[in-house]
């Protein structure tokens, strides 16, 4: 049994072991992996309410170099700036996003330069490329027929869903300019309008479902 085989086991008993957890990621280089802190839980609540998931209320909070992050079928990350990925953090992402795990990295504006960089790290013969609005991610439950939605403007540049692909299976999606967590907030951190937080975090529900199908 090779080194990848016995990750992908150990993913497959843990995600039964633990059932739906989410984690967020808690990475290096002074960044502030911390923020958007009612994002994901408003997000959990509103999947367990229409996709009919039982995830834990509270996400869970796990570090790259941890053998921790194969508990869980769903690691998000976000920030607004710097990200370091030491080489064991860098292997242990590509061993775990290999064995059937996913990753959604959402720029929380000011992180995309950062994370370009870090990704080579993870996988240095893969390219992040945009994904199609046909892709499954945008109908795996509700339909967003022009591809990844617009939720805050920033530099008013449009919304790019760039996704990391192996074997025909996305493992990591790199949400940039449309800054998705920001509407999974409460309503009264930014004020958006309610029909903004709803294709927010119908968006989210999408990206849930689809990492915890594939």
């Amino acid at each position: 049994m090779n080194k990848l085989t016995g990750y992908f086991i150990f993913f497959l008993v843990s995600i039964t072991t633990y059932g739906q957890d989410i984690a967020i990621l808690h990475y290096k280089g002074g960044g502030d992996w911390y923020s958007n802190p009612t994002a994901l839980p408003n997000l959990i609540k509103f999947c367990n309410q229409n996709l009919n998931t039982a995830i834990a209320n509270k996400p869970k909070t796990v570090k790259p170099e941890s053998f921790d992050i194969f508990q869980y079928p769903y690691i998000h990350m976000t920030g607004h700036g710097n990200v370091f990925f030491t080489d064991q953090d860098a292997e242990n992402l590509q061993n775990y996003l290999l064995s059937g795990g996913f990753l959604h990295i959402d720029d929380n504006y000011g992180m995309e330069p950062y994370i370009r960089k870090e990704l080579i790290k993870v996988f240095p013969d893969k390219e992040l490329v945009e994904l199609p609005a046909s892709h499954p991610i945008f109908s795996s439950h509700y339909n967003f027929p022009q591809g990844l939605p617009k939720i805050h403007e920033h530099d008013g540049n449009r919304p790019q869903a760039l996704g990391i692909i192996h074997e025909d299976r996305l493992v990591l999606l790199f949400t940039f300019e449309s800054d998705l967590g920001d509407g999974w907030e409460n309503p009264e951190v930014h004020n958006d309008p309610e029909e903004v937080r709803l294709k927010a975090l119908k968006m989210g529900a999408n990206i849930i479902k689809y990492a915890f199908q594939n």
